[in-house]
């Protein structure tokens, strides 16, 4: 193989967002809160990592938590609340209440280009990709 041919390689495999997100691995904040009234210009999803804290948080019988005011939540503190940031992205602190004694919790959104390389953010734990 000629090594001036190695970029023009085809994938062998590639998982898009649309998959991602039919398959639940990632899920569309915007179901709940429209892109127009998100606070960001682009489409917006979690990691099911995230949408299960999500989920605890709603469940939970001591707090009125709804799916809606939780993600709100989210998404306004990651804008208000940065910690750390980066040129793609950034770490932010949001209270969730009804997870147990844990109620403050360190997430991180991120712009990446979606299937089409339009941006897209994702919400994710610290330590996810």
């Amino acid at each position: 193989m000629n090594d001036d041919n190695i970029f023009s390689l085809e994938p062998i495999y590639s998982y898009t967002r649309a998959q991602a997100l039919a398959d639940g691995v990632l899920v569309d904040l915007n179901n709940w809160i429209p892109i127009l009234e998100s606070g960001y210009k682009y489409p917006v999803a979690c990691t099911a990592t995230v949408f299960a804290i999500i989920k605890q948080a709603v469940e939970s019988e001591k707090y009125s938590n709804d799916y809606k005011g939780v993600i709100w939540d989210i998404l306004w503190m990651s804008r208000a609340m940065p910690i750390e940031k980066w040129t793609t992205g950034q770490l932010f602190k949001v209270a969730i209440r009804g997870i147990g004694k844990r109620s403050i919790f360190t997430l991180k959104i991120e712009c990446s280009g979606g299937d089409d390389g339009e941006p897209v953010l994702t919400i994710m734990l610290p330590d996810e990709d």
